[in-house]
């Protein structure tokens, strides 16, 4: 079941983020639960369980853009990424949804997305 976030979730979203290396988001603990309580964010919930999240910034009109989406590895290849992708862009249907992808995920975007050339810079590096 798709639902919103609530604060209570992060524990299991930062778990997650654990299990995948994203470190940047377990040490900045505090502002990773600010960004979720201020983006457009839901998990998927199975038997009580947060098995999935996901995280976006939009203007509503024109530009949708999902900044964090996870499912917990055991839960994989069911659709719930999808699902939960499908249920935020349902949500600003005129909106384009863009994201950035890792090389290790980028076969499971190629599917529905097409490529776009971006930028990354964290703050604090040179």
């Amino acid at each position: 079941m798709i639902r919103a976030f609530k604060s209570s979730d992060i524990d299991a979203i930062q778990a997650m983020n654990q299990s995948e290396g994203w470190d940047n988001l377990v040490v900045r603990h505090e502002q990773t639960l600010n960004s979720w309580k201020n983006s457009v964010a839901f998990v998927f919930e199975e038997n009580n369980e947060v098995i999935g999240c996901i995280r976006a910034i939009t203007d509503g009109y024109v530009s949708l853009y999902v900044c964090e989406l996870l499912v917990h590895q055991n839960h994989r290849k069911k659709g719930i990424g999808k699902a939960l992708m499908g249920y935020v862009h349902d949500l600003y249907p005129t909106t384009r949804m863009e994201l950035l992808a890792t090389s290790s995920s980028k076969s499971y975007y190629e599917y529905d997305f097409r490529p776009f050339y971006g930028f990354r810079r964290t703050y604090g590096e040179s």
